[in-house]
Order: structure tokens, then C-alpha cells, then sequence
């Protein structure tokens, strides 16, 4: 069996998310919404006030979010982050490296969502050389695409209708299958090898051995130095998780 790739708890990854705070074109100030496919998220909210918005089969729902909430959504919820005011979040991740592999799928409007060139082009962001302001610019174009369809999902289900979210749903898996074979990886070495491990730790235990308490070590997430980059929802800080080499110790 592969060891884990982290030993992060949960094979999750942590980020630092500083939530937009410009108007959408419906007034409200916030991210981007959008659906994980395979993924649950979590809220852990460091300051700030604000909201979360999610549209899921059993229907539109608003959740205040103050300092200390802690909220999280699993696979197919459309959320949107909305800033009330300075709203920081610690966002924790399952199946870390997923969402960076394409398990993030935005509410444009239909017809850009059923084409993959279309929806590739709305979704990406200029390339840092470009500048912060353009970069800005169309994270701004890109958030206010996907809130333009998000609107009548979210109408369809304060009516009662699910249809238009199921549509949705459909069309964001059919946009990733090309790429999700290659998804099943991330999870057996992350989340799965974590659980695996665990069990031969309490197998172990069960049987009197302690052998691997000899491996105990304490490690620290590395926070990324550089300018904070544009997420879905606001400017994010990454910490990189990743295992590794355990350190020479002192004599």
C-alpha cells in the first residue's frame, strides 16, 4: 500500500480566503458560484460577517456567517460566499488537489456550461505576468457570468422547480468526464491511503504493537510568500501540506 501523500489530517488542504468585496450585478458583493463534483468544502470563519448562499434539490438557503461559523457543503451544492463586511474564511478542502484538477464547475449560463472551449475560456484567468488589474478584471467578468446563471437556478427553486439544477448538475458532469479518470489517484493517495493507514495503526494496537509511535513527528504547513492569488470566491493564500523528508535530528 502507498503511504499517504500528507499527513494533513483527512487528506485535506487548507487555504486562507479573503472574500471579494465588489457588487455583483445583482448587488450583491461576494465570489463566484459554483458546484464541487466530488468534493465536500468547509466554512471556518476567521472575521468578518457575511453569508453563504447554497442552491441544492431541496432548495434555496441563506446561513449567516460570523466570526466562528463553521458551515460546509457536500458534492453538488451550488455556493456562493457573500461579504456583509471584511469576511475572512479558513476554507478546508477534502480530496486536496481535486479542486485544482478541474472538480469546480461554475454556474455560467447553460450555453457556455455545454461547451467545453466556451466554458474554458470564461473560467481562465490571464496569467500573473499579466498584471493584478487584469487578472482582477476578469476574475470580476468571470464571477459575474457565473451569478448570471446561478439567478434562475436559484428563482427556479424558490418556485419549487429543480429542473434547472438538475440540468445543471448534468451538464458540469458531462463538461469534466475527459478529465476525472485521472481523479481517482488524488483520492487513493490523500484520503484514502489516510483511512488505510489508520486502520493498520488500530490493527496494530489491537495486537499490542506500539511500533509506530516511534515515527511521531510535528510538521508545519509552508504559507505561500506570494501575492495573493484570484480564487473563485475572493483572494486566496494557499499552504502547502505536501509531505516531507522528516528532519535530521539534533545530537
Amino acid at each position: 500500500m502507498n503511504l499517504p501523500s500528507s499527513s494533513f489530517p483527512g487528506g485535506t488542504s487548507v487555504t486562507w480566503l479573503d472574500v471579494y468585496d465588489d457588487a455583483a450585478p445583482d448587488g450583491l458583493r461576494g465570489g463566484s458560484p459554483h458546484v464541487h463534483l466530488a468534493s465536500t468544502e468547509c466554512y471556518v470563519v476567521a472575521g468578518g460577517r457575511g453569508a453563504l448562499h447554497t442552491l441544492d434539490p431541496s432548495g434555496a438557503r441563506e446561513r449567516t456567517l460570523v466570526p466562528g461559523s463553521v458551515v460546509w457543503f457536500t458534492p453538488g451544492t451550488i455556493h456562493r460566499a457573500v461579504n456583509h463586511g471584511d469576511l475572512r474564511v479558513l476554507v478546508v478542502m477534502g480530496n486536496a488537489g481535486l479542486p485544482e484538477a478541474g472538480d469546480a464547475v461554475m454556474t455560467f449560463p447553460n450555453d457556455v456550461v455545454g461547451d467545453p472551449e466556451r466554458y474554458h475560456a470564461a473560467a481562465t484567468l490571464p496569467d500573473a505576468s499579466e498584471g493584478a488589474t487584469a487578472r482582477s478584471d476578469a476574475a470580476r467578468r468571470r464571477r459575474d457570468l457565473a451569478v448570471e446563471g446561478y439567478l434562475p437556478i436559484r428563482d427556479a427553486l424558490l418556485r419549487g422547480d429543480d429542473g434547472p439544477l438538475r440540468e445543471f448538475h448534468a451538464a458540469a458532469a458531462e463538461l469534466v468526464a475527459g478529465r476525472a479518470a485521472s481523479w481517482s489517484r488524488i483520492v487513493t493517495d490523500g484520503p484514502l491511503a489516510q483511512a488505510q493507514r489508520s486502520l493498520q495503526l488500530t490493527t496494530a494496537l489491537e495486537y499490542g504493537s506500539a511500533a509506530h509511535l516511534a515515527d511521531a513527528r510535528v510538521e508545519q504547513g509552508v504559507r505561500s510568500e506570494a501575492d495573493l492569488g484570484f480564487g473563485m470566491c475572493g483572494r486566496l493564500r494557499t499552504y502547502d501540506v505536501a509531505a516531507r523528508p522528516r528532519p535530521v535530528p539534533i545530537l
